[in-house]
């Protein structure tokens, strides 16, 4: 693969794999989100506020295969596309690394998932997506070695947080705190204040 000197890739990256080198404790980032209290008895519906956003909630919604009207994304749309950004996003910073332009990329994301698990039809089902199905589509612009296209994608897969996370499972922990519901202050209640 050719490379450039001109790769922003590159110049934001440099200092940064410098910095956690020496300071490997620097390389420590924390993602998160949170839903927006919706129990105003619709529970087919819901918004969630993603960590370091600054917008209005983003509406979800459920599939109507467990019951919901599937008029909104629903958590496994959001799934895939958090797969589809962070695979999208890291071939393209690849590429910049390595001088390859693309003229056109596109990557899909697919899941499938049997629902009898989550709505305890089947105990022997389990619950989650059995199956996520990637397509990436692109064209680079000018010649690239076929090969060159296939080394690109290997490195991004190698690369792609959400993707190795799904691939090697992650451990996820759960917290309740119960509260008082007399102590929930009239903003968190969704109602005005």
């Amino acid at each position: 693969m050719g490379t450039t000197t001109t790769s922003l890739v590159k110049q934001r990256q440099a200092p940064l794999r410098d910095l956690y080198a020496k300071l490997p404790a620097e390389a420590r980032i924390f993602e998160g989100a949170r839903t927006a209290n919706a129990c105003a008895g619709d529970p087919f519906h819901g918004a969630v506020v993603p960590n370091h956003w600054s917008g209005e909630p983003l509406p979800f919604g459920i599939h109507r295969a467990v019951g919901g009207d599937h008029d909104l994304p629903n958590p496994g749309d959001l799934l895939c596309t958090a797969l589809a950004a962070c695979l999208d996003a890291t071939i393209r910073m690849i590429a910049d690394h390595f001088g390859v332009h693309l003229a056109s990329l596109q990557v899909g994301v697919a899941a499938e998932c049997d629902v009898r698990g989550c709505l305890m039809v089947d105990p022997a089902v389990p619950v989650g997506f059995q199956r996520l199905h990637c397509s990436v589509r692109l064209a680079p612009d000018g010649d690239v070695d076929r090969d060159d296209l296939h080394g690109l994608l290997a490195a991004a897969e190698k690369c792609c947080v959400v993707m190795q996370t799904l691939r090697g499972g992650v451990t996820v922990l759960t917290e309740l705190e119960a509260i008082d519901a007399s102590a929930i202050l009239p903003a968190e209640s969704g109602l005005p204040a």
